[in-house]
């Protein structure tokens, strides 16, 4: 820990689970130890359900009902068997000639209810003492024999695998499963998370476990639907397989706050006034009996830390790796923002120009434009003072082209036609070489940008073509009309 310290430095500073401020304890969907707290009632008729499934009722029942059952089983089965004994013998009149040495009862030594309550016992546990018997001239005693061990076997089985199955269930091994008191919410690989802590006290390995988040929160429909209590998935790596868990030491299981999490607008201000409970589950096969376990817990608003991080347990010790669970629920604050998911993507895109969003109403040709103006004006600006001037009058001659032509001509011209228009009227002042390498570099660019929309619609239309290169004629220089004229011929 003290290695810990040193590397956090500043920033550590260890902090129980409870929140300073923390309101009233509300009422949970699920306590912190996995008891779901729902009643149900009004059941009516349904109730006979219960009796349908009498073996599942028997071992949900809690251990004092099913020992109560069991001992009253037992009894009024051996009180009704024995009744029945000496029934036989009351009726037969063994009773009263038990001890005539001629005289051949039903069952032999059965004077009275103990004697009778005896032979029962002995003849269900399968002592045979040897002194009580049942004589070969008792048939109703025979078919009573038959009826008593076929009921034994029924009810030895019924209450013995009802006991075994309640014993050998794996709720037990969830108590060796732990959960975090609290949840947290930093950021991780520049993300916004919420996290928690889970862990194995034990040295059997849960196989298969797998780890599930349910959001409970009570919403309104835009229809007006009131939704109580309403269950939302949260994304705990389904996709990426990080649901998926090995754990042989604590895991801290992390939950990203993106556009499709139902956290993506909360923050650290609204976390106050926010009332929703995550229930976490975690399932698993018990590796030494081969059962399915379940543990639960949950997190109300309350137990959510913002800007909390949880305090590493493993160390490296000689020859193996020490867990200190005496930290699994310590946390320690770290900076964190205090804005939400949403919030940090705005100001995100809104301090950068490329991530600026584009008005829906422009149009793809309009966005074309933009850009096609965005190059030329760098390219400009790399030209020299002289030939800047040549080419911002020539700016000009296509602005008032596009206001005399047609409307189909303004529909099919764009920025690259009004700059291959350029063109046709070649720059002659007497500049140097050098300027004249800079103005054909400014062809070039403008020539890569000649492919658009307008392109392509001009080529099926070369009279409108024609008839603005006339238009663009009238409006040139005298001197540049010559040039042109002399080029055309």
């Amino acid at each position: 820990m003290s290695a810990v310290r040193r590397q956090l430095g500043d920033e550590y500073r260890a902090v129980g689970p409870a929140r300073g401020a923390a309101r009233g304890e509300r009422q949970r969907f699920v306590d912190k130890n996995g008891r779901c707290n729902v009643q149900h009632g009004n059941l009516g008729g349904e109730s006979s359900r219960y009796l349908s499934d009498l073996f599942t009722t028997l071992v949900d029942l809690k251990w004092r009902w099913n020992l109560l059952i069991f001992l009253l089983t037992y009894t009024v089965a051996w009180l009704v068997m024995a009744s029945m004994w000496w029934g036989i013998a009351y009726l037969r009149g063994d009773l009263h000639r038990a001890h005539d040495d001629t005289y051949s009862p039903c069952v032999a030594n059965v004077y009275n209810f103990p004697s009778a309550f005896l032979f029962f016992i002995e003849t269900e546990a399968t002592i045979g003492y040897g002194h009580r018997y049942i004589t070969e001239r008792c048939p109703e005693g025979i078919v009573l024999f038959l009826f008593q061990s076929l009921l034994g076997s029924i009810v030895d089985a019924f209450l013995i695998g009802c006991m075994f199955i309640k014993m050998s269930q794996p709720k037990k091994r969830a108590e060796t499963l732990m959960f975090s008191r609290a949840a947290v919410v930093s950021q991780r690989d520049g993300k916004l998370c919420l996290m928690f802590r889970v862990g194995n006290l034990r040295n059997s390995h849960m196989v298969s476990a797998q780890i599930r988040c349910k959001l409970i929160k009570s919403r309104q429909t835009p229809e007006g639907e009131f939704l109580p209590l309403d269950q939302c998935e949260l994304d705990v790596g389904f996709g990426t397989g990080a649901d998926q868990l090995f754990l042989v030491s604590p895991l801290t299981i992390c939950h990203e706050i993106n556009s499709k999490s139902p956290f993506f607008c909360l923050s650290q201000r609204s976390l106050r006034s926010e009332q929703f409970e995550i229930v976490v589950i975690l399932e698993g096969i018990v590796e030494t009996t081969g059962m399915t376990c379940q543990a639960r817990t949950s997190y109300t608003e309350d137990e959510v830390l913002w800007g909390h991080r949880f305090l590493p347990v493993m160390s490296l010790e000689d020859g193996f790796f020490r867990v200190d669970y005496s930290q699994f629920h310590a946390t320690f604050e770290v900076p964190t923002p205090p804005y939400s998911a949403k919030e940090q993507e705005e100001n995100l895109s809104l301090s950068s120009p490329l991530n600026t969003p584009v008005d829906n109403n422009k149009t793809r040709r309009e966005q074309l434009c933009s850009l096609d103006c965005v190059d030329i004006a760098g390219e400009k600006n790399k030209l020299p003072f002289k030939l800047q001037k040549i080419s911002s009058r020539k700016e000009d001659l296509p602005r008032r082209a596009l206001r005399t032509s047609s409307s189909n001509t303004e529909k099919t011209c764009s920025t690259g036609d009004l700059l291959k228009i350029q063109e046709i009227s070649p720059i002659s002042d007497g500049a140097d070489s050098d300027d004249r390498m800079q103005l054909k570099a400014l062809k070039i660019n403008a020539e890569a940008l000649t492919q658009s929309t307008g392109d392509l619609e001009l080529q099926k239309n070369p009279p409108s073509m024609c008839a603005l290169e006339m238009k663009l004629e009238d409006n040139f220089p005298a001197k540049l009309r010559k040039m042109n004229s002399d080029r055309l011929s």
